[in-house]
């Protein structure tokens, strides 16, 4: 097969790997650059899918398994859900799809996507290509003299890291809609930096690392721009060689990317419901999924058992969870269950629980991006339909 070439730097893979650096909407369509273009032309142009079955039907509601649950379709409606799967041993026992959603929907996850990047670095320091130990800048010069330079990787894993950013979804002067402006999610201004890479290069310290957990969506960037690194490949094609295809999801997922092919691995993946319940299960499973190995048992034991809670503080889910704590991208409840989650903006997770063997997916399109209100129905939710179920 005849591939294009070209030299690649040692950090950063070019903006589409094989092809030159001018590839844009003016030059895609010509020769040379069409040979790449032509078989990937969903990372340079919007495009719908022709599915190759029929659709699945949407609206399916099947939760008799959990009629113990007092209120369960009045808390599934009030958090305004798209999806929820509830699955048992890799057995679903109960789910339930809003009309006009249907299981093999994709969903965009929101901030589920971190965890799944947490994983991925996982793979990745189990394979001796990062030490968790060393700094970033070690692995990315470019973020020398950044927030990110002299900051070690498990401070970025565990976010710590500190950084002056704003994660206000609110607030469109914050740096978190600045992000998004530059991924594409929102309409860009004419001074924001050229992508994500000049984004992540200008974000400066504003105090020692280490000392307290500050949640920043910058940070899960970062560390995609890592596996860049020591990889030299885009990260979508690594996320799909060492989980995906690994998990043996069902259906492909998608991630959005910005003008220059940087994935957004802090929010930006789309899957269905039962493909992310594969992720859960892999987590339960220490790290493997029907017998395959993808990340190390260490690295999931250290994820579940959670991270220094004297960091954590001052946190809105805590009014929930007094002993949460967040390690290698995930969230630990440091409850007597020992349940572990990720969590999206507007009611996206998984939710994991070790004592029976319990993977829960829920899909939402609520209104407010978090919310008070949000997390205790979910709390709730989540409390009831496990302990409905027998250990």
């Amino acid at each position: 097969m005849t591939r294009l070439t070209i030299e690649q730097s040692t950090t950063r893979p070019p903006r589409y790997p094989g092809v030159a650096e001018e590839l844009d909407l003016d030059s895609w369509q010509d020769a040379p650059h069409s040979q790449w273009a032509f078989a990937h032309v969903s990372e340079l142009v919007p495009t719908a899918t022709i599915g190759h079955r029929p659709r699945t039907d949407s609206g399916v509601d099947r939760l008799t398994a959990l009629d113990d649950v007092a209120d369960l379709r009045a808390m599934l409606a009030e958090s305004w859900t798209d999806a929820f799967l509830v699955q048992r041993d890799g057995r679903t026992i109960a789910e339930h799809y809003r009309p006009g959603f249907a299981p093999d929907d994709r969903h965009l996850l929101q901030s589920v996507s971190k965890s799944i990047c947490g994983i991925l670095v996982g793979t990745l320091v189990h394979d001796g290509l990062i030490d968790v130990r060393r700094t970033m800048a070690s692995y990315v010069p470019e973020l020398d003299g950044s927030a990110y330079g002299d900051a070690t990787v498990q401070q970025v894993l565990d976010m710590t890291v500190a950084v002056e950013y704003e994660e206000d979804y609110r607030n469109p002067e914050s740096h978190m809609q600045a992000q998004d402006r530059i991924a594409g999610w929102r309409p860009r201004r004419d001074t924001d930096p050229a992508d994500t890479y000049e984004f992540l290069r200008g974000l400066k310290a504003n105090g020692m690392h280490g000392r307290r957990f500050q949640y920043c969506s910058a940070d899960t960037d970062a560390l995609a721009w890592l596996v860049e690194a020591v990889t030299g490949e885009r990260y979508p094609v690594v996320l799909a060689a060492r989980v995906w295809e690994r998990l043996r999801c069902a259906q492909d997922a998608t991630i959005t990317v910005d003008p220059s092919g940087f994935a957004s691995a802090n929010g930006g993946i789309s899957c269905t419901a039962a493909d992310l319940a594969r992720v859960g299960w892999l987590m339960l499973g220490g790290g493997t999924i029907e017998g395959r190995r993808v990340v190390s048992e260490e690295w999931v034991r250290q994820t579940m058992a959670g991270g220094d809670r004297d960091v954590a503080r001052n946190l809105l889910i805590q009014r929930e969870y007094p002993r949460v704590s967040y390690r290698n991208q995930w969230w630990s409840t440091g409850n007597e269950r020992g349940n572990v989650y990720a969590v999206g903006i507007h009611g996206q997770y998984i939710w994991l629980d070790p004592q029976t063997g319990t993977v829960i997916v829920k899909f939402s399109s609520a209104p407010d991006p978090v919310s008070a209100a949000g997390n205790e129905i979910h709390a709730r939710l989540f409390s009831e339909v496990c302990a409905a179920l027998p250990r």
